[in-house]
């Protein structure tokens, strides 16, 4: 964390009410998958299991991305946050957009509450959209990352219209095309364009600098990018006019390869490292790309199988593999850091201060991610085996890592100034 400028770190308020929402919206998802495991073994629209994936798609991954975003662009691009008070103003349409949404998919009572839930998360993604585009138009330094992280705002607003008019035609329907095809192409665009691009945009900025790594094939990423959009621009247009056929697997391909592209920039940071031990947190990364890579293996499968149980598992490498295994590692590589940067940025080299790593229990994050490892393998055997008790039991794991993850990201949130005498 060195290299990072922390003087352009925006306000807590912009951040921390991010980092403690999406903490808090993880364990009630947890909770719902171990007091609903019969949903797994169901089709996918069912009103629980679209309530989960939302948690997990917005409450959880969005909600901390949004958090860091805030943090992090200013870092990128080495100049302040364009709007602080319209970041936390994009709290709360997206707390209580997604409130309402969740409520209302659980119940399934579609109308103008589930309607204008939607309404309230658009508001936030334009705005969030807004902030990113006035923060980063001087921005020269990391054009790639810029790159990444626009688009991928971009592809989110895209994603989050389209579930607002999926969530208007329950109630008014007017598609022509099937809802349900439509919603393959919502979630995809979501998988692919949000969350992909602005993982493969910070991660290209960020595990270089915990790892110390440096690579020249910045070529790679401009591949990365090319590739992951062209799939999944090509996937969209095909299906939306033409549906979702075999041709879904060219471009899985496509955007596999700009997968492997990041990876392999990611790999090339490794190699020439100048930091050889390798974190705990950093393992939590590299599970996230195996999670990926097997997720996109596996979509042969989803397609041409009978049944539910490789959906589900593909679903579950995407969100509980891929997405929370780089959030619950990356969040202790960056939250210490703002709450550090907070407490004693003033003090150091003045007074004897704590480290950013002594704010948090190592110990904890060793538990947790023992503990994650052993949920999802459980948690994917009994969507394998569609065996509901199986399944029961990997959730209460994930319950486990959800609490343990809570207790850490709240001990950070609460800390006092101590020093050091």
């Amino acid at each position: 964390m060195a290299h990072i400028n922390i003087g352009k770190a925006p306000g807590n308020g912009a951040v921390l009410p991010f980092y403690a929402t999406g903490a808090v919206m993880f364990l009630v998802l947890c909770f719902l998958m171990l007091f609903s495991p019969e949903t797994f073994t169901k089709h996918y629209f069912t009103p629980h299991l679209l309530t989960m994936v939302h948690i997990a798609a917005l409450g959880w991954g969005t909600m901390i991305i949004f958090g860091a975003a805030h943090q992090l662009l200013p870092v990128i691009c080495e100049q302040d946050l364009y709007s602080e008070k319209m970041a936390g103003f994009v709290w709360y349409t997206l707390t209580i957009g997604m409130i309402l949404l969740t409520v209302n998919f659980w119940k399934l009572t579609v109308g103008w509450l589930m309607i204008s839930g939607g309404s309230l998360i658009v508001l936030s993604v334009i705005l969030y959209l807004f902030n990113v585009l006035k923060t980063s138009r001087i921005c020269k330094k990391y054009s790639i990352q810029k790159l990444f992280v626009i688009s991928s705002a971009i592809w989110l607003l895209f994603t989050v219209v389209m579930g607002l008019l999926l969530a208007i035609n329950l109630k008014f329907p007017f598609f022509k095309v099937s809802h349900l095809e439509i919603l393959k192409l919502h979630a995809h665009v979501g998988f692919a364009g949000w969350f992909l691009q602005l993982i493969t945009g910070v991660s290209s900025k960020l595990v270089p600098m915990f790892l110390l790594g440096k690579s020249k094939k910045d070529y790679l990423l401009k591949w990365a990018f090319i590739c992951q959009n062209a799939g999944l621009i090509l996937f969209l247009a095909d299906g939306y006019f033409l549906g979702v056929t075999p041709r879904v697997l060219i471009y899985g391909v496509i955007v596999l390869a700009g997968v492997l592209f990041w990876l392999l920039y990611l790999f090339d940071n490794y190699k020439n490292r100048l930091r050889k031990r390798v974190e705990l947190l950093m393992k939590h990364s590299f599970l996230s790309f195996l999670a990926l890579l097997i997720s996109i293996i596996l979509i042969p499968a989803v397609y041409f199988s009978n049944g539910y149980r490789w959906t589900m598992l593909y679903g579950t490498l995407i969100f509980m593999g891929w997405i929370t295994s780089i959030i619950l590692g990356k969040t202790f590589k960056t939250l210490p850091f703002i709450i550090w940067n907070d407490h004693y940025k003033n003090l150091s080299g003045k007074v004897k201060v704590p480290l950013p790593k002594d704010l948090y229990s190592e110990k904890l994050t060793i538990w947790q991610f023992r503990i994650f490892i052993s949920a999802f393998l459980v948690f994917a055997l009994g969507l394998v085996l569609q065996n509901v008790m199986v399944i029961r039991f990997g959730a209460a794991l994930w319950c486990v890592v959800a609490i343990i993850y809570n207790v850490n990201v709240f001990k950070l949130i609460f800390h006092k100034q101590k020093k050091i005498s």
